[in-house]
């Protein structure tokens, strides 16, 4: 599982104009800096869980949201122990299949602070798995939503923007200002981008974190893929192995900064 930081305004970095032209005009609402979270998880399989949003407020929306989301909010908009603690009830032991693993599951997060209490801890351990925290550093080699299937997501979201941008309905302020889009429609995007990252983008993912192998008749141990004939052995692990020399590699490069 990983958060997405998002904005309501979702902005090309890039835009063609003429050369020597002073400015460039972008259309925005102008909520480039209002921000929420969109909690994504998914398995090595392809299968995708559900996503959570947590929007920047005290209360939940007044508003018809759309089905297949999950919907939080807090002053921060923000994953905090409260709202992991909400994502693992409410969406990781719902997983497709969750009911008859007979096998301990792997949890992969982050190093982020709301992944590493007590607490969070001792939940995850009641749901059968083992919770693996990828060092700082090393997200982006290591943990399968970084490595591609967030992209994807964004890609998909941001073509959403733009066409409700110069295709939708829109309401004005009475100054005339353009007012951003409504929380549902934002989890509407959320939930038809999600939909269309296919099952081989996010298989790859895990392949390429190498916490799958390419070789086919793997199955989910304890902390690994390992052939059936393979007793478990948590040292032969190709993701733990990746984790580990990644690891030294960063420690190095720190030191000699």
């Amino acid at each position: 599982m990983d958060e997405v930081p998002l904005t309501f305004d979702i902005p090309v970095n890039r835009t063609v104009e003429k050369t020597g032209t002073r400015t460039v005009p972008i259309l925005t609402t102008g909520n480039e800096k209002s921000s929420f979270t969109v909690v994504l998880g998914c398995q090595a399989n392809g299968q995708k869980l559900p996503p959570m949003v947590i929007f920047k407020r005290k209360t939940l929306p007044k508003e018809k949201f759309p089905a297949g989301v999950i919907i939080k909010a807090n002053p921060k908009g923000w994953m905090d122990e409260d709202k992991m603690s909400e994502w693992l009830s409410e969406i990781y032991v719902k997983r497709p299949g969750d009911f008859f693993h007979k096998h301990p599951s792997l949890l992969i997060c982050d190093s982020m602070r709301a992944h590493l209490t007590d607490a969070v801890k001792k939940e995850v351990k009641q749901t059968n798995s083992s919770l693996s925290i990828i060092p700082g550093g090393l997200t982006k080699e290591l943990q399968p939503l970084d490595v591609c299937v967030n992209r994807a997501f964004k890609v998909k979201l941001r073509a959403a923007w733009e066409q409700w941008m110069t295709e939708g309905e829109h309401t004005f302020t009475k100054t005339g200002r353009q007012r951003r889009a409504s929380c549902a429609t934002i989890c509407q995007w959320i939930v038809d981008a999600w939909a269309k990252v296919s099952v081989s983008t996010v298989v790859r993912a895990f392949r390429k974190a190498g916490i799958i192998s390419e070789l086919p008749g793997w199955i989910m141990t304890r902390r690994m893929w390992a052939p059936r004939h393979m007793p478990y052995s948590p040292n032969c692990s190709t993701w733990t192995l990746k984790m580990k020399s990644l690891r030294d590699l960063w420690t190095r490069n720190e030191l000699k900064k």
